[in-house]
């Protein structure tokens, strides 16, 4: 692994957070999750909120303003509940504002894929949650009038000629109709201008959206429910109980009858869920296409792993963005982003020949559960009034929707069907060799700690990227600033002890065996982890 910029051809092309306002719009959003610009925060602004700095109390405390906890707090709000939500840096400037949007309960997966670990009966329940994630958006646009690009589409899926064929798309047929759903049916082809996809599936009523549109309007919302939203405020400490607490870094405590933690991946335990899931990273590119040139669809295919492609269209601009993602690797297991964005840009011109400019750039992390669905309802080993959602796998908008509705019901003390398939406690047996599999991949990456550093002399760091070094006994987390600075800190990760790796794309210090990510500094940015880096100790003389 380098710990500096990648070799190759496309280092170039890739080598900086490109076309920030290249789309005709100037870049409002910030993001504390790294360096490359979505589409969505060139385009959208979920406003700036306010950091807690005095006690409160409220029914629920919400942590974390992506799209599940701000679909939870929301619909408490519409409960009656008084909320209080919590970001530990901008208000969905983490992975939400990282997505392709693809609003869909066609199984990223795949439907065999699915019924294999599931069964059939539960596929159809977890099918049937991600359709009530879908209709639930489109209801609450339609309520509160919210103008964030919606649209019902359907979505193809087709054979890559490096992915499996024909026969698949068979089996993901038959598992349709056995689980009762009639509208997928074959089409003769995908529609895509100037390429031949051959027979595929059709996936009628999907959906697409802007997500920071959708979400600035639930933030204004619930602030209009007499809820509160706050950003910058880290929570420091979570605790269950009688009255549950949450203490932040700037001292403030939001004292609550309920907790949810939605973080991406859970901050405030050890371990009950996080050898269960696995992290990944995805890329994406935005390319300009004539308006209208492309059919408004989802697109997938056969490959692993998959593409996956969509059309936005631009306020303002008399241009399309064709939004194309895929080249998932583990987090921390590679190092060369701009290669693969380069594979990227490749196949979606072959399939896309009108495509033009290439405008953005950008990359986002998954939790991948070994059972394809999410751990969402009460935390494990915790108190009855802490929950908790993780694992999106690549289904983040539905996913966190779905958990929205379900966290509500179980909070108001309501049955939901759904609440045994998506239980952070459950085992299931079927996944148990994925389960291994994972966990000792995790065991292996400790010999990092004894293995010598990515670079052996500090000089050897460009400006603006790092590297790990050794320094006896002990690995450092080596940034050099855009001022020639250095900056240290120690590379064991705060969570399970990991040596953190360099991550060029985003800038980041990312903890493959977790994925924990902290920024150049140290500071973290994404669980599990919920501290600094520790200080990295005396320099060598």
């Amino acid at each position: 692994m380098s710990g500096g910029q990648p070799e190759g051809a496309a280092k170039k092309r890739f080598s900086r957070s490109r076309a920030s306002g290249r789309a005709g719009t100037p870049n409002r959003m910030k993001s504390d999750s790294g360096r490359t610009v979505s589409l969505w925060m060139a385009t959208g602004d979920t406003g700036v909120q306010p950091e807690l700095k005095q006690d409160v109390t409220a029914d629920v405390c919400v942590v974390g303003a992506g799209i599940a906890g701000l679909t939870t707090a929301y619909l408490l709000g519409k409960e009656g509940k008084k909320v209080v939500l919590l970001d530990d840096g901008p208000v969905c400037g983490g992975e939400t504002s990282r997505t392709t949007a693809h609003l869909s309960y066609y199984f990223d997966d795949g439907l065999s894929t699915g019924e294999g670990l599931l069964g059939t009966d539960d596929l159809r329940t977890a099918v049937e949650s991600h359709r009530a994630a879908v209709d639930r958006i489109e209801q609450t646009v339609k309520d509160e009038k919210i103008d964030c690009d919606f649209f019902r589409v359907d979505g193809y899926l087709y054979v890559s000629p490096n992915g499996q064929g024909q026969d698949f798309l068979e089996k993901e047929l038959e598992v349709a109709k056995r689980i009762g759903w009639k509208e997928v049916k074959w089409a003769e082809r995908a529609p895509l201008t100037g390429y031949e996809t051959g027979r595929c599936l059709r996936v009628p009523k999907q959906a697409q959206f802007h997500p920071l549109k959708y979400l600035a309007a639930l933030v204004q919302r619930v602030w209009n429910q007499g809820g509160a939203v706050h950003a910058n405020t880290h929570a420091e400490k979570i605790e269950g109980g009688t009255k549950a607490r949450v203490t932040t870094s700037g001292g403030a405590t939001v004292t609550a009858g309920a907790v949810v933690v939605a973080t991406n991946s859970p901050v405030n335990d050890r371990v009950a869920i996080h050898t269960k899931q696995s992290p990944w990273r995805t890329y994406v590119i935005g390319l300009r296409i004539p308006k209208g040139s492309v059919t408004r669809a989802l697109f997938w295919d056969t490959e692993d792993p998959y593409h996956y492609v969509r059309t936005q269209t631009v306020d303002g601009a008399d241009y399309d963005v064709l939004i194309s993602g895929g080249e998932d690797h583990k987090v921390g297991q590679a190092n060369d982003p701009d290669q693969r964005y380069a594979r990227i840009e490749k196949y979606t011109r072959e399939r896309f020949p009108m495509a033009g400019r290439l405008e953005f750039h950008w990359s986002g992390q998954i939790m991948e559960p070994i059972d394809c669905v999410s751990y969402t309802g009460r935390n494990p080993l915790d108190a009855d009034n802490v929950f908790v959602h993780t694992g999106d796998s690549g289904m983040g908008m539905t996913h966190g929707t779905m958990a929205g509705i379900l966290l509500t019901d179980l909070i108001a003390g309501r049955e939901n069907p759904w609440a045994k398939l998506y239980d952070p406690s459950r085992v299931n047996p079927k996944a148990l060799h994925t389960y291994a599999k994972d966990n000792l991949t995790v065991a292996a990456l400790y010999k990092d700690l004894v293995t010598p550093g990515q670079v052996s002399d500090v000089n050897h760091i460009a400006p603006r990227t790092g590297a790990v070094v050794r320094r006896g006994m002990a690995k450092v987390a080596v940034y050099r600033d855009e001022n020639d600075r250095l900056h240290e800190r120690s590379a064991v990760c705060t969570h399970m002890g990991c040596v953190v790796r360099w991550n060029y794309g985003e800038g980041s210090w990312d903890c493959p065996c977790h994925g924990s990510r902290f920024d150049p500094y140290g500071r973290p940015i994404n669980g599990p982890a919920n501290e600094p880096l520790g200080p990295a100790g005396p320099a060598r003389e």
